[in-house]
């Protein structure tokens, strides 16, 4: 018997929503569309997906990312067809070079109708073209068992693909032709034979990824030359990876080389060894004569560029030294520092290299790893003196006592722009099991509200977003988020009234006042007060440091959203900022390192 569309597809749905939860998918971020129907009643109808429905697909996408990444699991995002899928983009732009796994699913029309003048159709095939690791338009359901296996099969690969190292999106594009639900969806819904989840499909394992293992030959090399240089560095760059920080400790302690952990890295906060552990390095690598004292022969490099633009740069000043980078992509260096790459998972890797350094045994100690502590300990001094006298609103201080009160198992999320940046350069770790998270695959703005609010819905702890107002303002439709869905979270808003980041660029002091303020300051007057009275979120704006600490530990206990808004100066902020800078040469000239 010929079944009409309807039923072909809705069972394409179901078998596609079913085996993607076989295959250990959780949770789906459901944009409201006509075309997308099928797929959205049987993810509402499937008991092992939890459903969240948001209205704005931009806000709905970043949700989903930020999801992804607090689970380090796939998550399903859906879309009708047209421009709603095309929201998506910066979402996966993010989640392909952040390496977060979400498997993107759009509606669309069937091929008769494209690019014939139809409403709401697109051009949707490679809609994200190498931003997504694959691409499947899949076929227009028939009622047919080869074209049900066909279906389990691809969303098998799905995951695994988005799972896999590098983790990263993937699309599944899915045309469907109308009537596109039977016409009692009730009858036989969910009861196809044909549409219960594959059993012939039992390779897939959603409990770890494969992991990329390194080369022998070059793991020797590379430990043999660590074993006869002293002066060597770990650099461990934004990008968390389970049995990073046990491993990147473990070949400190073989090597006696400093890690210089990014904040981003999940290194610089948790219970592993500090003993190596370098965090200050922002701001003392701005003294010339201290980052000549501390020139290395050899850098290791994992994770991402590093946030901190004078470690870059200090890199940079040694072109000519051995840089290796380890990397299970495409290795990011985009200043084509490397004299090798090792495409390897990094934990292994240094866990590896660690084994093999410590049995051909240390060196003489040089004193190289306790120089890199001194002058770290005496900048963290420095720093923590300077912040503890300034009295007026100041985002650097901010960012070091939100961090001090976040408790342990708390998840921080930090825009991008000056927030990252300070967080870096002030934020001191320690022993806490805190997870500091950005989205600073793209570096964008958009979307740092919806990412800490999925982050919110499936945290075990507090969630925190440090935020500019700018961004803030550029994704307020992802405040709805919390409250439809009645989530916890504490948003702490740095309002400098505009970009403040380019108030410490070269063209802050080449324009007009005028001018740069129309071009680059761009302050948009935003009543952050009235924006969180909108979506029912409670808001505090503290007038001094204590009022603020107050505030912000109330806040991070009582449930629902809460928006902690800190007014500061743009100029004032830079001043602050080179003040503190000062501060830190001035201490690095007292205990001045002697050449190792």
């Amino acid at each position: 018997m010929t079944l009409d569309s309807g039923v072909a597809n809705l069972e394409l749905a179901c078998a596609l929503v079913d085996q993607l939860a076989k295959s250990g998918v959780r949770n789906a971020v459901i944009c409201p569309g006509s075309r997308s129907t099928p797929v959205a009643v049987s993810l509402a109808s499937q008991p092992d997906i939890k459903s969240w429905v948001l209205v704005d697909e931009r806000a709905a996408a970043f949700f989903a990312l930020g999801m992804a990444r607090q689970l380090t699991a796939p998550v399903i995002l859906l879309s009708t067809s047209g421009t709603a899928a095309a929201n998506f983009l910066p979402a996966v732009v993010e989640a392909r070079l952040s390496r977060i796994p979400l498997i993107v699913l759009t509606a669309d029309r069937p091929p008769e109708l494209r690019d014939w003048g139809a409403a709401q159709t697109i051009d949707q095939i490679q809609l994200f073209g190498s931003h997504v690791k694959w691409f499947v338009d899949m076929p227009v359901p028939v009622a047919d068992d080869a074209f049900i296996r066909h279906a389990q099969a691809t969303a098998t690969r799905a995951v695994l693909t988005a799972r896999s190292q590098p983790a990263g999106p993937v699309h599944l594009n899915l045309p469907f032709r109308e009537p596109l639900l039977p016409a009692d969806p009730g009858t036989g819904f969910r009861l196809q034979a044909s549409a219960e989840p594959s059993d012939s499909i039992d390779s897939f394992d959603p409990s770890e990824p494969s992991q990329l293992i390194p080369g022998a030959t070059a793991l020797d090399g590379l430990a043999s030359q660590i074993a006869r240089e002293p002066r060597g560095i770990i650099v461990c760059g934004p990008g968390e990876a389970t049995g990073l920080p046990a491993a990147a400790t473990a070949l400190s302690v073989a090597s006696g080389y400093p890690i210089l952990a990014d904040p981003l890295s999940g290194v610089r906060f948790g219970p592993h060894g500090r003993s190596g552990i370098v965090d200050a390095y922002d701001a003392f690598l701005r003294d010339q004569e201290t980052a000549d004292t501390l020139q290395p022969d050899v850098v290791i490099r994992v994770g991402a560029v590093p946030t901190s633009k004078s470690l870059q740069q200090f890199l940079l000043a040694h072109t000519d030294r051995v840089h290796v980078v380890i990397d299970a992509d495409a290795p990011r260096d985009p200043s084509h520092l490397a004299t090798s790459y090792l495409l390897a998972d990094p934990a292994v890797t240094l866990a590896a290299l660690s084994e093999k350094v410590a049995k051909i045994g240390r060196r003489e100690k040089c004193g190289w790893v306790e120089t890199w502590t001194t002058v770290d300990r005496a900048t963290t001094a420095a720093i923590e003196s300077a912040l503890a006298q300034e009295r007026d609103p100041f985002e650097g201080r901010a960012v070091t006592d939100i961090a001090a009160l976040l408790p342990e198992g708390a998840t921080l999320v930090v825009g991008n722009s000056m927030p990252i940046r300070d967080v870096d350069a002030f934020v001191r770790g320690d022993r806490r099991q805190l997870r500091i998270v950005s989205n600073r695959g793209a570096n964008g703005i958009d979307g740092v509200v919806s990412t800490a609010l999925g982050a919110a819905a499936v945290a075990d702890g507090p969630v925190v977003l440090i935020v500019g107002d700018l961004s803030f303002f550029h994704d307020l439709n992802g405040l709805y988020a919390a409250a439809k869905f009645g989530l916890n979270a504490t948003v702490v808003v740095l309002n400098n009234d505009g970009g403040g980041i380019f108030s410490f660029l070269p063209q802050a002091e080449q324009l007009d006042t005028p001018i740069f303020e129309a071009l680059f300051g761009t302050p948009t007057g935003l009543d952050v007060a009235a924006a969180t009275r909108l979506f029912g979120a409670t808001h505090m704006r503290p007038r001094d440091w204590v009022t603020f600490r107050s505030e912000l530990c109330h806040a991070i206990k009582v449930d629902g959203l809460s928006v902690v808004e800190l007014v500061t100066d743009r100029t004032r902020n830079v001043a602050q900022h080179r003040a503190v800078w000062a501060a830190v040469a001035e201490e690095l000239q007292r205990v001045a390192p002697v050449g190792v």
